[in-house]
């Protein structure tokens, strides 16, 4: 995460380095026949990936090295970006917020949940929530958010929408980190064909100078530090217009005095609900259960087939003996551990064995957690110690055995 102290400009963007988050040679589709600074450039330019791609990229990368609990993506439209980090195991919220309802209401199947997320569920809670309404609105369903991104978002919106859009973001929902994303004008000319603005809906298009000095405003009246990046280089020859796509990480400022703009009991809710999903997770019980008691079971199975090819049966008459587990000649990390065996035809696993299991271990914690998430699905031992199994039972187990009510 940005650390400088200091509410800062980087200066010009700089096309290569650790801020530059591009690093990608365009390639195109869209013909440029553009004089840049008195460089003629002729030739077809495509970012690759797209910059829509490369700037879901950014957040995605983001995530992954800061861990964020709480996201919001306002401007979310088709859901990508908020299916993309769905998949991210730190984030336990996810928010997405549009002034087009018809178009929540379209993608938000991308974010349902499916039989996989059942299967294998999260070992965090998720939910994702969809709200209708204006990034302007002050809403207490966006407060205490680790971070919001605005990708592609503040040039759609009218001037005095722009006017209020630092007071919500910052001094309202005033999140620990904020990325926003805007086209570079100064790139503009290098799009043969273009009209005044990339899109129809665009309301403006900046240069660097004007969303540096827009970004830094901001963040010195509502206590962030800011740091400027891009993606999306120029062809060869003009990279004094910097990056197609500007970029502005706003961090909080530890020692932010700021008075806060939000009273959660006195604002009231603007927004409407479009949806939640709510997705499984290891924190409920019933799916730990179902998780532990899935991978006991397969466990016990690995190593019911090692002591039917491995067991060494003396003969008929000797049949009451407790007979030897024989595992195979290999480096066995629960060697310490007491070792499964049979006495006439049950199986017995201690529960020990069972734990020394890596995913056993990490999914229970301790060893009575495992004995009290197994109790019903298993047979165990009269003193409580092993788990039992009929060497006869072809059957064993059925490990998508499911009640129905888990999908």
């Amino acid at each position: 995460m940005p650390s400088s102290s200091q509410t800062e400009a980087i200066g010009p963007l700089s096309q290569t380095g650790s801020r530059s988050g591009g690093g990608r040679k365009p390639q195109s589709d869209i013909m440029v026949d553009s004089d840049v600074q008195g460089v003629q450039v002729k030739e077809n330019i495509k970012f690759t990936p797209s910059l829509s791609e490369q700037r879901h990229k950014f957040v995605l990368d983001f995530v992954r090295k800061h861990k964020p609990q709480k996201v919001a993506d306002l401007g979310c439209a088709n859901c990508k970006l908020l299916w993309r980090l769905k998949y991210h195991e730190s984030i336990e919220v996810l928010a997405g917020l549009d002034i087009d309802k018809n178009i929540l209401t379209q993608n938000i199947y991308k974010l349902h949940t499916g039989a996989g997320d059942y299967l294998d569920p999260r070992e965090r809670p998720l939910t994702i929530t969809l709200y209708h309404g204006s990034v302007v609105e002050k809403d207490p369903c966006l407060l205490g958010f680790d971070l919001i991104t605005c990708i592609e978002l503040i040039e759609h919106l009218e001037a005095k929408e722009l006017s209020q859009f630092p007071e919500v973001i910052f001094g309202f929902f005033a999140p620990t980190t904020v990325i926003i994303s805007t086209p570079n004008s100064e790139f503009n000319p290098l799009f043969s064909g273009k009209t005044l603005f990339r899109h129809p809906d665009h309301k403006f298009e900046w240069d660097r100078t004007q969303f540096q000095n827009w970004a830094l405003d901001a963040a010195r009246c509502y206590g962030y530090s800011v740091e400027f990046t891009g993606l999306g280089e120029p062809p060869p020859g003009a990279e004094a217009v910097g990056f197609c796509t500007q970029i502005g990480v706003f961090v909080k400022n530890k020692t932010n005095t700021v008075e806060s703009l939000h009273d959660e009991k006195t604002v009231e809710c603007t927004h409407t609900t479009v949806g939640t999903v709510i997705y499984p997770s290891l924190k409920e019980e019933k799916y730990l259960r179902k998780a532990v008691s899935n991978e006991v079971f397969s466990q016990i199975l690995k190593m019911k087939r090692v002591l039917l090819e491995n067991l060494k049966i003396k003969n008929d008459s000797d049949i009451g003996d407790e007979l030897e587990f024989v595992m195979p000649e290999c480096d066995d990390p629960t060697e310490d551990t007491p070792k499964p065996f049979c006495i006439e035809n049950v199986f017995y696993v201690p529960l020990e064995r069972l734990f020394s299991s890596p995913k056993i271990r990490h999914l229970c914690g301790d060893l009575e957690t495992l004995k009290m998430l197994i109790a019903d699905e298993v047979m165990l031992s009269s003193d409580g110690s092993s788990v039992t199994m009929s060497i006869a039972d072809e059957e064993d187990c059925d490990l998508s055995d499911s009640d129905g009510d888990d999908l």
